[in-house]
């Protein structure tokens, strides 16, 4: 895949979850499972973002961008950024 076509693929994928994101956060109360749907779409919105900003870096850098990769979820939650 094309480099910048994977970054707007991502970049898709991360306005899909954020649109959950906030079907969820609009709701008056979560039952459990939505609780948990909410923790797994921002975990995966964190890594999302976290993949972009890899890639981003790899390509400012001279290396190819296809080089990053999904970390996981205690990676990339401990994030200070």
């Amino acid at each position: 895949m094309e480099n910048k076509e994977a970054d707007r693929s991502v970049l898709s994928h991360i306005g899909s979850l954020v649109d959950e994101e906030h079907r969820l956060l609009e709701r008056q109360a979560l039952d459990v499972s939505d609780s948990n749907r909410l923790k797994a779409v921002q975990v995966e919105l964190d890594q999302c973002w976290d993949l972009l900003r890899q890639r981003r870096a790899l390509r400012e850098t001279g290396h190819d961008a296809g080089e990053a990769h999904v970390r996981p979820p205690e990676i990339v939650e401990k994030y200070v950024g």
